[in-house]
């Protein structure tokens, strides 16, 4: 595994360069959001999905939230009613995962059987910055144990997944909860996961 220690604000182009070019040739890195580690991959390689799915320890009907570098990328991705982006455009970026159904460029592995999917805008540079400059959104599920526990430490993370992912970007170690999940596909918002993020506007 390649391992950087990047500027949590201003994170170095260099690096983020090196992560964007694993990203292209189907490599499989980790990064850090605005909650917790995550495992990313371009989100139209099939074969870079798998391998999370195996470092994972997944089956492969579980399904992965992704990463978009804002609200207005959201909609190639996703149909955005006018309540559901009024609503995100208060919390993003921020620590939430939002529910939404999908649009027809998503490969149809990441959409439930509803025909929703999961996405994320994080509130941290380098992630937004990664996300930007690959030109695609990247898989974004956390850096777990096999108990499904997360890893909080960069320095245990680089032990235990040196040789099954290609690159890591660190920042130290982040102690942040799993991003609050939105069901916004209906017209009523329903609260999946209470995590980092603030949900009490949903209660109101």
């Amino acid at each position: 595994m390649e391992f950087y220690e990047l500027h949590p604000v201003t994170p170095q182009q260099r690096y983020i360069n090196k992560a964007v070019e694993v990203l292209k040739n189907g490599g499989v890195i980790i990064y850090p959001t605005d909650t917790v580690y995550g495992f990313g991959c371009d989100i139209f390689n099939k074969d870079a999905l798998e391998r999370i799915y195996s470092i994972k320890n997944e089956s492969n009907t579980k399904l992965f939230s992704f990463m978009c570098p804002d609200l207005k990328d959201i909609a190639q991705y996703a149909k955005v009613s006018d309540y559901a982006y009024k609503t995100m455009k208060k919390l993003l970026p921020g620590p939430y995962t939002f529910v939404l159904p999908a649009a027809k460029e998503v490969p149809k592995k990441l959409w439930t059987k509803r025909k929703t999917v999961g996405i994320r805008v994080p509130d941290n540079q380098v992630a937004l910055t990664l996300v930007r400059e690959l030109g695609n959104p990247i898989i974004s599920t956390s850096v777990t144990n096999r108990l499904g526990e997360n890893y909080f430490d960069a320095n245990e993370i680089k032990a235990v997944f040196d040789y099954q992912v290609d690159l890591m970007l660190s920042v130290g170690a982040l102690e942040g909860r799993p991003s609050s999940i939105i069901d916004l596909s209906n017209d009523e918002p329903e609260v999946l996961r209470e995590g980092a993020g603030d949900v009490s506007i949903f209660y109101a």
